[in-house]
């Protein structure tokens, strides 16, 4: 059985809403545990009423999820799978990836924060547009020894618990984690002190408080709680 490429990945994508949240409050933990340099991101406000979520492993891969009122945008790149652009000298999608992308979205494709030499890298590729219930891709095939990255670049969203963010964290960041700390904020609860202290003793809570505003995270309204 090959990988799980982008026409697995439809069927296990969250809706919209809780896609959004998820993003929101991943990033919001890698900014407590790697205040600098986290790995998972989210900017709200990336555009006028278009929020932006995206990963950047450091090493070559990245995924975007655009939140647009018109829909939802979602690619990812794989540097080393089959699908690269990279595997022809003038890099080339893999044949079908871009194929009915809506022109509410399409533009995208051309953002400058996506675009390498001038070129949208990328291997995955899906869409939701603003009141369609399923998620959709291009008609892209792959024999069962290919792959487009899907199955690793989002496994973490896809999963969503605080068993899978722990293994992530504590792998990338090579240390423990408090794991009813990740529960809280993945469910959403207002981001306390001892949540945050619990995940980075030498977290300046004021600092993480106000970034989380800014990602739209709910804040207590007494800070110190």
């Amino acid at each position: 059985m090959g990988a799980m490429t982008v026409l697995e990945l439809l069927s296990l994508l969250p809706d919209p809403a809780a896609l959004r949240d998820r993003c929101r409050a991943i990033a919001l933990l890698d900014t407590v545990l790697d205040t600098y340099a986290p790995t998972h991101t989210f900017v709200a406000g990336w555009r006028d009423g278009v929020d932006l979520a995206f990963m950047d492993n450091g090493s070559g891969d990245q995924y975007a999820v655009v939140f647009d009122p018109a829909g939802v945008f979602l690619y990812g790149f794989d540097h080393e799978s089959d699908a690269t652009p990279w595997r022809e000298e003038d890099r080339a999608h893999w044949p079908g990836l871009l194929d009915g992308l809506p022109a509410s979205l399409a533009h995208y494709t051309e953002a400058p924060e996506f675009q390498c030499h001038g070129f949208f890298d990328a291997t995955v590729c899906a869409w939701r547009e603003d009141g369609d219930t399923e998620w959709r891709c291009g008609p892209v095939e792959f024999a069962p020894d290919e792959s487009d990255g899907a199955d690793w670049l989002f496994g973490l969203l896809l999963d969503g618990s605080p068993d899978a963010y722990v293994s992530f964290a504590e792998d990338y960041f090579e240390r423990s984690v408090d794991r009813d700390a990740v529960a809280a904020v993945l469910a959403g609860s207002p981001l306390s002190r001892a949540t945050v202290i619990s995940l980075s003793s030498s977290a300046d809570y004021e600092a993480i408080a106000e970034q989380a505003r800014r990602l739209g995270y709910c804040i207590p309204d007494e800070p110190g709680i």
